[in-house]
């Protein structure tokens, strides 16, 4: 089967507090293909510019000088309603620190993109119903966030970033607050959500372990890329 490129970043720079004495260079001259299909890890220490690369191919911020075509759309020449549309319907999220609501429901966090993509009451329900049997938490689907584990949120919020049905997962240091027996079950989702569904899933980490359970491991030092390796 062809490949095709859907992240493709040319010669990207961040700077933040441009042209102000404290100016700061983060990223310095990032090129980065990822295939459609693709379990990629992004690895480095912390401060090498990981979390800021991320942002980036998330469309959570806009780099400074280069280019990132997704998908076949110029980022750089989108409208901010553009992008938060194929951020909404292209990405799925998953933090480190779960990112869920509090005051609502595991059922409710994962309607919550439906929401905002104008998806109706009863097919979000239907929807995140499935997202949430297919992490195993259907049967706590009603409970909040302080009545659920480590694990058991992040099974929510991988259950929420499926939710649209995105081409891409962008899982930043995702089994970070976890032991290592609930990472290893937060990894075979990602393995599955890869290899039966095609996922096209973005891993940031600091571990070399993990890594090396994807397919390519693209390491960054620095705000550069200082190594390439596919498995």
């Amino acid at each position: 089967m062809e490949t095709t490129s859907m992240i493709h970043l040319d010669n990207i720079v961040k700077r933040f507090y441009e042209h102000q004495e404290n100016e700061l260079e983060i990223l310095h001259g990032i090129s980065l293909d990822i295939n459609e299909g693709e379990f990629v890890s992004i690895v480095g220490e912390s401060g090498s510019g990981k979390t800021t690369l991320m942002n980036i191919i998330g469309i959570l911020d806009r780099p400074t000088e280069g280019t990132y075509i997704l998908d076949g759309i110029s980022i750089a020449d989108a409208k901010d309603k553009e992008l938060s549309h194929i951020r909404n319907q292209k990405i799925g999220f998953v933090f480190q620190t779960y990112n869920l609501i509090s005051r609502t429901t595991a059922l409710k966090n994962v309607e919550l993109p439906m929401l905002y993509a104008g998806v109706p009451q009863k097919e979000r329900r239907e929807r995140a119903e499935h997202f949430l049997e297919m992490v195993g938490m259907k049967d706590r689907m009603t409970h909040k966030p302080d009545e659920l584990s480590g694990g058991q949120k992040q099974r929510v919020a991988i259950a929420r970033a499926l939710s649209n049905n995105p081409s891409i997962i962008l899982a930043d240091e995702p089994t970070g607050a976890l032991d290592s027996e609930t990472g290893r079950t937060i990894m075979d989702i990602f393995h599955k959500l890869n290899y039966e569904q095609g996922k096209t899933i973005v891993l940031i980490t600091h571990s070399k372990e993990l890594a090396e359970e994807t397919g390519r491991i693209v390491t960054i030092q620095d705000g550069r890329i200082v190594s390439e390796r596919v498995k």
